[in-house]
């Protein structure tokens, strides 16, 4: 069965609650883990809470990567959604599990776009003649 995508939701468990609650390392990591996993970086865009927490988003040409930080639980949420067959969402994956000093994480791995239940292979993105066709 084939996908438009992939999106990896990521557990960050007892990891190091400093680096958790420092923006720039978050911010840091987040861009580094896409450009690990060779995903062309469109924007990026964090925010800050307080007293601590941060929330953050790395838009790639391929979807996205997101991260909410409880650094008061030593917990961060990910998720790592990626189109296309180049972009390795697992490398993003462990390497910030890494980044983070996780001591207990997880990986959930959905498909994402299944769109008929044949063997063919879907393009990530339409060519324009398809897309006249469908309008």
């Amino acid at each position: 069965m084939h996908a438009l995508g992939t999106h990896l939701l990521v557990e960050l468990r007892d990891c190091n609650p400093e680096i958790l609650k420092d923006l720039s390392k978050v911010k840091d990591a987040l861009v580094s883990a896409a450009k690990e996993a060779m995903a062309t970086i469109i924007d990026v865009s964090f925010h800050e809470f307080n007293p601590f927490g941060i929330s953050g988003m790395v838009v790639i040409a391929e979807s996205h990567l997101s991260i909410h930080t409880w650094p008061e639980y030593g917990y961060a949420a990910v998720d790592i959604f990626t189109c296309g067959d180049i972009i390795k969402p697992e490398v993003a994956a462990h390497y910030l599990i890494a980044q983070f000093e996780s001591k207990n994480p997880s990986i959930v791995e959905m498909k994402r776009g299944i769109l008929s239940c044949s063997n063919e292979k879907l393009p990530h993105k339409v060519c324009d003649a398809e897309l006249q066709m469908v309008s």
